[in-house]
């Protein structure tokens, strides 16, 4: 991963949701708003207790998107009536879903305690048992109004 700048840093640690995009069989994007929490050029994204369409989540669109072809984008941005203050951040990555299994185990669980102090909504949710999706992040750009 290429050095993020002081502002693009600022920017990933305080944004609250990105954009997740992976592609579709047809090559298509899937865009799918996410969580998200960034330690050392990996972002991880719980498959959370959210209502889903499927009852496995290896099943779940984006899942399957990322099995199929890794190569993810991850768009976070900063929204202002004020348009001097706008900005984006676009990050490429290679994903993978890492679970309880005793491979990534160390890793799950460390990705569950960055989730859950960044989003309180997650404490009374069962990550532990439920795969995260893991981002390595690669190439950046980023755009600022000011």
């Amino acid at each position: 991963m290429q050095p993020l700048t002081e502002r693009e840093l600022q920017l990933l640690t305080s944004t609250r949701r990105a954009v997740l995009a992976s592609s579709r069989p047809n090559g298509k994007a899937r865009l799918v708003p996410i969580t998200f929490a960034f330690d050392d050029g990996v972002l991880y994204t719980a498959l959370d207790e959210k209502p889903k369409s499927v009852a496995d989540l290896r099943d779940l669109a984006r899942v399957q998107d990322i099995q199929r072809d890794p190569r993810v984008s991850v768009l976070v941005d900063v929204w202002s009536e004020d348009w001097s203050a706008l900005g984006w951040l676009r990050v490429e990555g290679k994903a993978l879903l890492i679970g309880t299994d005793r491979e990534s185990a160390a890793e799950h669980a460390s990705a569950v305690g960055l989730l859950r102090e960044k989003y309180p909504q997650y404490a009374d949710q069962d990550l532990e048992s439920r795969p995260i999706i893991r981002i390595e992040l690669g190439a950046a750009r980023s755009w600022f109004a000011s």
